[in-house]
């Protein structure tokens, strides 16, 4: 099983392939050099897969890489960052 993720700016979304189909999505609203992330889903096919842990950490580490922080309103979000502390540093105040 091979995953993908890629930030589709058009929609707004981080979005995972599973085997070059989509299996989830982490959303987001931009404000300055903040993504705002809102709403994690993964496809019902892909649960318990690990699916939504690959989607935020690659999601995250994008965030990373282009030096921007992150608010989470997202409930998978913010477990997945309490459970890796080192992302801890890219959550500012919203």
């Amino acid at each position: 099983m091979s995953f993908l993720v890629e930030d589709n700016s058009a929609r707004r979304r981080f979005e995972i392939l599973v085997d070059d189909a989509l299996a989830g999505f982490a959303a987001y609203v931009p404000r300055g050099d903040v993504l705002v992330f809102t709403h994690t889903e993964v496809d019902p096919r892909f649960r318990d897969m690990g699916v939504g842990s690959a989607l935020v950490r690659a999601a995250l580490d994008q965030v990373r890489d282009r030096g921007d922080r992150i608010v989470s309103e997202c409930p998978f979000m913010t477990a997945f960052i309490e459970r890796h502390p080192e992302y801890a540093d890219l959550v500012t105040a919203a």
